[in-house]
C-alpha cells in the first residue's frame, strides 16, 4: 500500500514563492510515468514532478505541462528553446543535446520477474528472451550497452501494462526503475503474486533538463531553487510521500 501525498503539505510547498509572475508559462514536458511524474493525480505530480513544480513556483514561473509521447517530447525539447523536460537520465547519447539544469533524484534500476531473480546482466542475457522496457527510456540504452540483442528488448509504449504482460508470460522480465515497478505492481490485480527483484544493476540521476538553447538566467534560477529545496529537506519530503510503506528489501 502506498502513502497518499498530503495535498495541504504539497500546496504549502508550491506556494512558498508567493504569486507567480504574469510571464508566458514555461512549457514542461513530462510523461505520465508514476510515481516519478503524474499528469492527473489529486495529491500531486509525482516524485520528480512535485520537486520541479515547487522550484518553478519559488522563482515565480507559471507552468504549462505538456503531455506528448515520450520519444517525441525528447526530440521537441532538444530542438526547441527554453523548454523543460523531466525525468531525464543523463546518458552519453543525450549529453550534448540538452542543457542539464540539476539532478532531482537517483533512480535505481533492476530486473523484475516471477521466477528466481538474476544476479547480474550476464545471467539476464542468457536467461531472458523478452525483456520489457519503456520506449524512449534510458533502460533501452543501458541494455544495449550491456550487449542485449534487439530481439530481447521489448519496448513498451506508454499505457501498456508491464505487470499484465509479465503475468501472462508475454515478457520474461521487466527492467525498470525500482519505484516504478513497486508502484505499478502494488496497484495492479497481480499484486498477490510474488514479484521477484534482482539486485540494483544500474543507477542514474534523474535530471531537470532544458533545450540546448536555454535562457541562462532561467537555468541559474532553477538550479538555485532546486538546491535550496534539497538543503531544506523539502525535496525529500515530497519524494517520500510516493514510496511504499514497506519498501522491497
Amino acid at each position: 500500500m502506498f502513502v497518499v501525498p498530503n495535498p495541504l503539505c504539497l500546496l504549502t510547498a508550491l506556494l512558498v514563492a508567493g504569486i507567480a509572475s504574469a510571464n508566458e508559462p514555461i512549457q514542461l514536458y513530462m510523461p505520465d510515468a508514476p510515481p516519478l511524474t503524474m499528469h492527473h493525480y489529486e495529491g500531486g505530480h509525482g516524485m520528480v514532478g512535485d520537486v520541479v513544480l515547487t522550484a518553478l513556483a519559488r522563482i515565480g514561473k507559471l507552468t504549462h505541462i505538456v503531455a506528448e509521447p515520450w520519444p517525441r517530447s525528447q526530440i521537441r525539447v532538444a530542438k526547441g528553446k527554453d523548454m523543460l523536460i523531466i525525468p531525464l537520465s543523463r546518458t552519453p547519447e543525450r549529453e550534448q543535446i540538452y542543457t542539464w539544469i540539476a539532478p532531482i533524484m537517483e533512480l535505481e534500476r533492476a530486473f523484475f520477474s516471477l521466477d528466481e531473480p538474476v544476479s547480474n546482466f550476464a545471467q539476464a542475457r542468457q536467461r531472458y528472451r523478452r525483456i520489457g522496457v519503456g520506449i524512449g527510456t534510458a533502460q533501452v540504452g543501458i541494455l544495449q550497452r550491456e550487449g542485449f540483442s534487439d530481439e530481447q528488448i521489448v519496448q513498451l509504449k506508454l499505457g501498456e501494462n508491464p505487470a499484465h504482460l509479465l503475468s501472462l508470460g508475454r515478457i520474461d522480465a521487466w527492467f525498470t526503475g525500482v519505484p516504478e515497478a513497486l508502484y505499478i505492481w502494488e496497484g495492479s490485480t497481480y499484486r498477490k503474486q510474488n514479484l521477484r527483484r534482482s539486485p540494483t544493476l544500474a543507477s542514474t540521476a534523474l535530471y531537470l533538463g532544458c533545450s540546448k538553447d536555454c535562457d541562462a538566467q532561467l537555468v541559474e534560477q532553477l538550479r538555485t531553487a532546486i538546491s535550496e529545496l534539497e538543503q531544506d529537506g523539502v525535496s525529500l519530503l515530497l519524494r517520500q510521500t510516493y514510496l511504499p510503506l514497506q519498501p522491497d528489501p
